[in-house]
């Protein structure tokens, strides 16, 4: 019996659409989040333990390294966000089509990245 499946599949030349983008960043986003969470738990847990830790905290968060992960967290979050809501409004059946699915999920890109670059703009004119 022949099969029609393929039988080399190199993932590389695959083109997926903004939805399948969408769906792969937002489970991303989801992972850094929960891995952020312990990290978050012992920069707290240094900070509120003295002065001294919480200047040792501080000047952690002060590294650029750090800040360019803060970065990409505050990404995910927004991205995990309005993908969220994208995913709700599925859910309700709204956007169900594939012109407005694929409308929804570019904006769910692009919002994202631009909410973070104004929160940052924002930030860096304080």
């Amino acid at each position: 019996m022949q099969s029609t499946r393929p039988v080399f599949l190199d993932l590389w030349r695959i083109r997926l659409p903004a939805t399948g983008y969408v769906s792969i960043f937002h489970r991303i986003s989801g992972v850094l989040m929960v891995l952020a969470i312990p990290v978050g738990a012992i920069i707290f847990d240094q900070a509120v333990s003295g002065p001294e830790g919480f200047a040792a905290s501080a000047a952690f968060l002060h590294h650029w390294l750090v800040r360019l992960a803060l970065i990409a967290l505050a990404w995910s979050i927004l991205h995990h966000l309005f993908a969220g809501i994208r995913y709700l409004l599925l859910d309700l059946r709204i956007g169900l089509d594939r012109a407005s699915s694929r409308v929804s999920a570019w904006v769910v890109m692009v919002a994202a990245v631009v909410v973070l670059g104004l929160v940052l703009i924002w930030r860096i004119a304080q």
